[in-house]
């Protein structure tokens, strides 16, 4: 499928159109608002967010299209991570994450880690905790992510085991994005917002 900008805003957030069938489609629910696919959504990807600068420092080779432009007056730290799964959608503020480090929650049933990585703030993921053998509850512990049963160090953004028992596991990405926090309940009424 092939989008556009719509132009206007639904609830504080850009729309999309799509060229096949002129649907307008939410873009933080990422689902049909109006038009013939209505109701349909479109299936999400596994990301990890950050800053240009961090991902150039972790991806030396990456080429992308360099648009001038300003700086984006959005501070991470005011935001949300949203996971949602379609049954079920949480928040989670990044300012309670940067303190945790990690967050162990359940959503829609899926045992799940949202994490701020120790060594840069500006970037996160969202990992299921499922193992074959079990549910890892992870921490931040001396500067790493560990699993609290084994103490294998995980990498914080691709959910790899470094060492320990679990060394060369890997914990699935999952897909979470950020929303303002004001704007939460306008699109997740269902939802809840994670507090300790």
């Amino acid at each position: 499928m092939i989008f556009g900008v719509h132009g206007a805003l639904w609830g504080n957030a850009m729309t999309w159109w799509d060229h096949e069938t002129g649907s307008i489609w939410s873009q933080p629910l990422g689902e049909a608002i109006a038009g013939p696919l209505k109701g349909a959504r479109v299936e999400q990807y596994p990301v990890s967010f950050t800053t240009w600068e961090s991902w150039r420092t972790s991806h030396p080779d990456t080429l992308a299209l360099d648009v001038p432009a300003g700086r984006s007056g959005f501070d991470l730290a005011e935001m949300l991570i949203v996971v949602d799964f379609g049954s079920e959608a949480a928040g989670y503020p990044v300012t309670e994450l940067r303190r945790s480090g990690v967050i162990n929650d359940v959503v829609a049933g899926l045992e799940i880690a949202v994490i701020s990585d120790p060594g840069d703030p500006n970037q996160w993921a969202v990992l299921s905790r499922r193992l074959d053998d079990g549910i890892v509850e992870l921490r931040v512990l001396a500067g790493e992510v560990r699993d609290t049963e084994t103490n294998s160090v995980w990498d914080p953004l691709r959910g790899i085991a470094r060492s320990g028992r679990h060394q060369g596991e890997i914990l699935d990405l999952l897909p979470g994005f950020t929303a303002f926090p004001g704007d939460f309940d306008t699109f997740w009424p269902e939802g809840r917002v994670w507090q300790q």
